[in-house]
């Protein structure tokens, strides 16, 4: 029996989602679990599964068409199956979604963005170049504002980060001037850049929680020595693809610690604390454009290799523009690392509806004072950033020592 497949919710707070690519065609066979298409949601492109296997009898939307959530985009079943009471024609108004509604939202859309005194260049968004192009032009050093896309709607796909490289036929978008490298040049003059969609929805979000959510802040400096000696003994015999960071140590510490407060693990719900079952920990990711959290799922029930291994993993998705649904959905409590960039602490604002957030800097060799003696030691501060209608300080104080029983004996981690 054929089967409708709808826009997926791929967020409590999605509406609607851009069809930005069909993976299969129509006439194609495709298995259960087989990706199906590419979805732009405000945070990430997606690829969306098949939820069945057959042959995909009807694209019912075309790409570039923006559909409500539950909406139906396509139509999977077999190959003689009649289909013509299914869905709508290929095209169509899609169930929700009037034309009125649309001409409406895009005249405030058009009245809301500010006037632009210079050109700028369409293809300098993130929606306007496939995720392949966008990890081959950062990894050869090309920059997209300079492409003219080919693909449909002026795309940049593979073929023109090729000729880029090549030294070919990409040419540069009209009105956009080329980089050129100067050591001097004229002041030039103000550019307006139209937000993504991604940093449209960073900017609200940040927006509301600072807004509306009443933070407060603990900070705690750990002493890492052991954790330090752990892990560069395990990564000496572990192979490179398998290595462990201190990011997967203080996940599985943070998972481990929540158990013991779960009203930090919790979510403020009006005139209750909704208090997860489950530990899902979210690790803010760098991606173009912004920040995208993935999910290692019940933290606190895997061990340190399984970890490392799906947090290595998702980020690559995320990196490269190929998060599934589940990689970026469901964290219950948020760690944001800037250890890497030789940062020493900061405060991380809230990721609703979460009621925690610990902001990670570097571990770093500083001179200490132990038993009266002068010497050197490593040493990391962490500041946890608490919703104040579902904690307080003294319990948050308490969730960082807590913290350090592991942090600081790195072995409980392990065993």
């Amino acid at each position: 029996m054929a089967e409708t497949i709808s826009m997926p919710k791929l967020g409590f707070d999605m509406a609607e989602g851009k069809l930005v690519r069909w993976v299969k065609k129509e006439g194609e066979k495709v298995n259960k679990g087989e990706v199906l298409a590419e979805i732009e949601t405000d945070k990430a492109t997606v690829e969306v599964e098949s939820t069945s296997s057959g042959v995909v009898r009807r694209l019912i939307v075309d790409e570039g068409a923006v559909v409500p959530i539950g909406s139906p985009i396509a139509v999977v079943g077999t190959a003689d199956e009649k289909i013509a009471e299914i869905a709508p024609e290929k095209g169509a108004p899609t169930a929700g979604a009037k034309t009125e509604e649309k001409v409406e939202k895009k005249e405030k859309a058009a009245a809301a963005r500010p006037a632009q005194s210079t050109i700028v260049n369409p293809q300098s968004s993130i929606l306007m170049a496939s995720p392949l192009a966008k990890r081959m032009a950062r990894d050869g050093g090309v920059d997209l504002a300079n492409i003219k896309g080919t693909g449909p709607g002026g795309r940049i796909v593979r073929r023109d980060i090729e000729l880029a490289l090549a030294g070919g036929a990409a040419r540069p978008a009209a009105g956009i001037a080329p980089v050129v490298a100067a050591p001097v040049r004229p002041a030039a003059g103000d550019r307006t850049v139209p937000l993504t969609k991604l940093r449209q929805i960073i900017a609200r979000r940040m927006a509301e929680s600072k807004s509306s959510v009443p933070h407060f802040y603990v900070t705690h400096e750990y002493k890492v020595d052991d954790l330090v000696s752990l892990r560069r003994q395990l990564n000496a015999i572990l192979p490179e693809d398998q290595k462990v960071s201190v990011n997967d140590f203080i996940v599985k510490a943070a998972a481990l610690t929540l158990l013991q407060f779960p009203n930090l693990n919790a979510a403020f719900n009006g005139s209750s604390v909704v208090q997860h079952g489950a530990v899902n920990i979210g690790v803010a990711v760098s991606v173009e454009g912004g920040l995208l959290t993935v999910v290692c799922r019940d933290a606190d029930q895997k061990p340190l290799r399984q970890i490392a291994a799906e947090l290595k993993s998702m980020a690559a998705r995320a990196r490269e523009g190929k998060v599934r649904p589940e990689d970026i959905e469901g964290s219950t409590f948020s760690i944001s690392n800037l250890g890497m960039y030789d940062v020493e602490n900061f405060s991380a604002i809230l990721n609703p509806p979460e009621a925690g957030i610990l902001a990670v800097g570097s571990a770093r060799e500083v001179p200490v004072a132990e038993n009266g003696q002068l010497k050197i030691g490593w040493r990391m501060k962490a500041t946890i950033s608490v919703d104040h209608r579902t904690s307080d300080g003294a319990e948050a104080a308490r969730f960082m020592q807590a913290l350090a029983t592991f942090l600081e004996e790195p072995l409980r981690l392990v065993l």
